[in-house]
């Protein structure tokens, strides 16, 4: 093996041999969230419902497209007239 080889070798095993145990290192449990009102908890605490804003995001983003191809349809024929 050449030098510069046997450098990234080196390094490399150096690197895997500090990272992994930090990696495989276990966690507690999750603190209990309370809240006996018969309601689910809130973990974490801003609940935010992802599906209303989703949907809107969508719809958003198809009528930006549609628009954008809309836009390059007229461009095209304007460029036909004008030719």
């Amino acid at each position: 093996m050449n030098k510069s080889m046997k450098k990234l070798l080196a390094t490399f095993s150096f690197v895997l041999l500090f990272s992994i145990p930090s990696v495989l290192q276990a966690q507690g449990p999750p603190p209990n969230p309370g809240g006996g009102n018969g309601k689910p908890p809130c973990f974490p605490p801003p609940c935010i419902p992802i599906d209303g804003g989703l949907s809107w995001l969508l719809l958003a983003g198809a009528a930006y497209g549609g628009k954008k191809v809309f836009d390059s349809k007229n461009k095209e024929s304007e460029e036909e007239i004008k030719a």
